[in-house]
Parts: structure tokens; sequence; C-alpha cells
């Protein structure tokens, strides 16, 4: 048995130099790049660039054209002989331009806020493309174990092959029954089918977390087995927790904000016009005329609203921390929970190990009764198959204990 797992690991080795491989921390950095929820830190971006345009835009001179025609049903007049009445038809065109002065830093205030609101946005993205992860390793490791039982397969294929030959010759030579080695061909076309059940099951998570990350992979590509340590570090590095400093930041910025909108507001102004009549209004005919001059605009009392707005977001700021205590709570939790399985899986796998070694003891002797005629071959087909499962199980308990380290490794943020 020694002798074909050292072939096959030879076969397996050189084989997965030629092929194509990849890793787990490849398909994480393919989903983050790749799935269309990644599209929209682009589309953020183009967005605040639009958002501030538009809040600068502010400071610069704002230009506008009007124009009228009206008739009226009566005009003023006034009872003197060489005056003459205002025509009841008035017409007016004026171009105007109103400057900005000063409006207590409100523009910079906005434009500090928008960048906040970005800086949030992003990282909730950032955030929703890490939780992704923990779906990428179930993913990642159900292939691993496909692959591994796999090869176990194979290798008891193998080892039954070469079995099935000794007892043709024991056949031939009447020291076995005649019916031994049809057990063990029937044997072999139940692994084959194993094998094409394991193959396709594979084939089905390689598909599925192709789409995930947005990458065609091919049912021969090789998965690498990653060796998974987990990190000692007292601290969470989880995306969220900078969400959560992102979104006070982003509400201190709206507090400044409204705190600026009742700031006393300065524009200059510039109005030209022609129109009958004028500015002079005893003058009856078409006049050009222009106004210029700077206007002061102050909202003294606005009823407590923007106090209150102001209080709103206070307890915004202590929503926000009662989320980040939850979270962290929530964190430990879970932390505490695959701490458990790890250690679980650890001594699950040590007494793995003890069984398998019993089960190839009773297998070499089960082989040499088998060949000697002592026992049928199916008696010998139930211990190879009792070790093969057990092989199996053990295969199966390691890909756990890795996935729940990965798992262990991501919930920390690391």
């Amino acid at each position: 048995m020694k002798r074909f797992l050292c072939i096959l690991i030879s076969i397996t080795a050189f084989s997965g130099s030629a092929q194509q491989s990849i890793s787990l921390k490849e398909c994480y950095e393919l989903v983050t790049q790749n799935y269309p929820l990644a599209k929209q830190v682009q589309l953020l971006e183009a967005q605040n660039t639009l958002e501030v345009a538009v809040v600068s835009n502010a400071k610069l001179p704002q230009l506008s054209l009007d124009a009228q025609a009206t008739y009226q049903s009566d005009v003023i007049e006034i009872p003197i002989s060489s005056i003459d009445p205002l025509n009841k038809d008035q017409y007016r065109a004026t171009f105007s331009v109103n400057q900005l002065l000063y409006n207590g830093g409100a523009t910079g205030a906005s434009l500090a806020l928008k960048s906040a609101q970005l800086k949030t946005n992003q990282k909730q993205i950032e955030v929703s493309l890490y939780q992704l992860r923990q779906q990428i390793n179930q993913l990642y490791f159900s292939i691993l174990l496909a692959q591994e039982s796999k090869l176990l397969v194979k290798l008891k294929q193998e080892q039954l092959q070469a079995k099935l030959d000794e007892v043709r010759a024991g056949v031939t030579y009447g020291m076995l029954m005649p019916s031994s080695d049809k057990v063990l061909e029937a044997e072999l076309l139940k692994i084959e089918q194993q094998y094409q059940e394991l193959e396709s099951s594979k084939n089905s998570l390689i598909e599925t977390l192709g789409s995930l990350i947005k990458k065609p992979l091919s049912g021969a590509i090789q998965f690498q087995n990653p060796l998974i340590e987990i990190k000692i570090q007292p601290e969470l590095t989880r995306p969220e927790l900078e969400l959560f400093q992102y979104k006070k930041e982003e509400i201190a910025h709206s507090e400044r904000f409204i705190g600026k909108q009742n700031a006393p507001k300065l524009h200059g102004f510039a109005t030209g016009g022609y129109g009958n009549p004028g500015l002079n209004m005893l003058d009856n005919s078409f006049q050009a005329f222009y106004t210029a001059g700077i206007k002061l605009h102050w909202n003294v009392f606005d009823w407590n609203a923007n106090k209150k707005q102001r209080e709103s977001l206070a307890i915004n700021k202590d929503l926000v921390d009662t989320e980040v205590e939850i979270f962290k709570l929530n964190t430990h939790i879970e932390l505490n929970k695959q701490q458990q399985e790890i250690d679980k899986m650890k001594a699950i796998i040590t007494a793995d190990d003890a069984i398998i070694d019993l089960r190839k003891d009773v297998l070499l002797t089960a082989s040499s009764q088998l060949k000697n005629g002592v026992i049928t071959a199916s008696a010998y087909l139930t211990e190879l198959t009792n070790l093969y499962e057990d092989e199996n199980t053990r295969v199966r308990h390691k890909i756990q204990l890795q996935l729940a380290k990965v798992n262990y490794n991501v919930i920390k943020g690391l």
C-alpha cells in the first residue's frame, strides 16, 4: 500500500506542475475585483465627482436672463399735463449676475460631508465583498474534499486491481474459489462509479466557484491545499469596524454642515436691463438701466430646527456605538464557536490516526489470509472498505479543520 501511495504522490506532483492551479488567496482577490458589486466603487466615485462639482459651483458667479411683457389695466397717473401717462403695455429684459461672497464656510462643510459619504459608501461595498469570503471558503474546501477523495478512490482502485491479479492467479492454480475474482471485479466497478460521482460533484462546485469569482475554471484545474495557521491577535481587524468609524465621521461632518446653514450669507449682485419704462418711471420710453449692490441674509431664528437636527444626529451616533458593541459581541461568539470546532476536529483526527493504524494491521492480515485461502474475497473486501472509509473520514475531518481555521481568520479579519 505504501508503494502505491508513493507512486500516486509522484504522479500527482508531476502532473500538478504542468497543470493550471489556483489558490484560496487568488479566489479572494478575484471576487474582490470581478464580483458585480465591485463596479459600484467606480460608480460612486463618478457620482461623487458630479455632486462635488455641483456644490463647488456655488462659488462661481450665477448668471440669469429674464424678459417679460405685460399689459396693465391701470397705471399711475400724475395730474400734470406736461407729464404723459405711462403705457399700459410694458416691456423689460434684464441680465443679472449674483456672486456669493461669504456663507460662513457652508460650501466647505458640504464638500467635506460629500467626501465622508463617499468613504462610507465605498467601505460598505468593501464589507459586502469581504463577507463573500466565507462563501468562497465553503466552496473551495468542498472542492478540496472532492479532490482528496478522488485520490483515495484512485488509490483504493489500484490496490484492489493488484489484489485482483493475485486472486486470479490463485483461482487459476486452484488455490482460491472460482468466484473470488468476481467479487473484486464487482467492487472495482463500484469504485469507478464512486470516482465518476466525485468528478461530477467536483465539476459542479468548480462551476459555482467560477461564477462567483467571474473566472472560467476547468475541471482539470488543481486547487492548492493551503497551510492554514491561526494568527494570535487580540484585536479584531474587520472592515466593519472601519465602516462604523466612517459613519461616525460622516455624522460629525453632518453636524458641522448643519451648524453652517444658519450662518450669515453675503452676496454681491449686478443687474443690467432694457425696457419701457426704465428705472425712471416718469420717462415713458425704452431705456437702458442697471443696478448693483450687496445683500446680506441671516436666518436669526428657525424655531430650533437646527438644534433638533443636531440632536437627531447625536442619537445616530449613539446608534452606531450600539452597532459596534453588538458586532463585537457577535463576532467574539463566532470566534469561540470556531475555536471549539478547531479543538474538536484536532481531537477527532488524533483518534482517526489511531483507528487507521489498526485498520492497516487488520487489512495486512486479511491480505495474507486471502492469499493463502483462509478467508474469502468478500471478507478481505470488507476490511479494505473499512480502511478506505476511515481514511476518507480522516480526509474529511482534516478539510473541516482547515475550513474552521480559515473561517476563524476571516471572522477575526486576518
